[in-house]
């Protein structure tokens, strides 16, 4: 039999075994986003066939100050979210790093909010931060502290609303940290000690240098999932009040003029825009990571 005959059949099995995930992934990734792709240059209401008008939905978009306030919105929230979770959660993970009693007792706990659903867990804080039977307004009050509106001022609304976030993946990505400080070989910090440095300059000179792989991990997952943040922006602000009508992100935006502006064309542009802009951050970041990102190899 010739080399490629075998080749071929060698392939057609391969073919045949992939067959099955191949097909899922046409139907309900590949089709539904090249289906978006061409909505973004048509009009299409869901109820009359869709009707292609080129760049318009581009230029509105360009000139509605709903999408600019979402973005502005969106990111407020990367600036407060982002360096609170990663900073916290690099704590959190040197502390679950140490050989403490109790200390898989406290991973488990950390966990724990992680494999809770978001709509369980915006409920859950939206409780907490009522203002009248929450749990978060009496201690402060006690302490002679004014308290806001939380879920009912815009401002509030969305620290709640990171606070909330935060809460909720610290757990994640510690586990991400605590990975990478396993990952490190203790005979640095025994040649460290050895030399006579300090716990502060091993943790400068060798944890952080070296830990800068999952950090830049961290970051990317960190600005894709706080682009796409919805569910706690959608659930926890009280409606009908100002921070229910203010505190719109672009997921948001993209979901309400989908289904409840049956605009389905401007979504789909709207939803490529945000693509663009997720891409282009992450080559960036891509880009940037030989500047600051150390391989023990290296």
């Amino acid at each position: 039999m010739a080399a490629w005959q075998t080749g071929w059949t060698k392939w057609k099995w391969v073919l045949f075994f992939l067959a099955p995930s191949l097909l899922g992934l046409s139907v309900f990734i590949v089709l539904p986003i090249l289906s978006s792709f061409t909505l973004a240059f048509q009009d299409w209401n869901l109820l009359s066939p869709p009707e292609f008008i080129g760049l318009q939905n581009f230029e509105e978009l360009a000139a509605d100050p709903a999408f600019w306030s979402a973005l502005r919105t969106t990111l407020l929230f990367i600036i407060l979210y982002i360096p609170s979770v990663f900073i916290l959660a690099l704590g959190l993970a040197v502390l679950l790093n140490q050989k403490l009693r109790g200390v898989l007792v406290v991973r488990t706990t950390t966990f724990l909010p992680v494999v809770a659903s978001w709509v369980v867990v915006s409920l859950m804080w939206k409780w907490i931060f009522n203002p009248q039977y929450g749990l978060i307004n009496p201690p402060l009050n006690a302490l002679g502290i004014e308290t806001p509106g939380w879920l009912f001022t815009p401002d509030s609304a969305l620290v709640a609303i990171v606070i909330t976030s935060v809460w909720k993946d610290l757990g994640y990505i510690a586990v991400m940290y605590l990975g990478g400080l396993q990952a490190i070989n203790d005979t640095l910090y025994e040649a460290a000690r050895i030399d006579g440095a300090t716990p502060r300059q091993q943790f400068f000179r060798i944890t952080v240098p070296l830990l800068t792989p999952t950090m830049f991990f961290v970051l990317i997952i960190l600005l894709i999932n706080s682009f796409q943040v919805f569910d706690q922006v959608w659930l926890m602000p009280m409606r009908d009040s100002a921070a229910d009508r203010q505190v719109e992100v672009l997921v948001t935006e993209v979901v309400k003029n989908a289904f409840s502006y049956n605009r389905m064309g401007y979504a789909s542009a709207m939803s490529w825009v945000l693509f663009v802009l997720i891409f282009a951050i992450t080559f960036v970041q891509l880009r940037l990571q030989k500047r600051w990102v150390h391989y023990e190899s290296e």
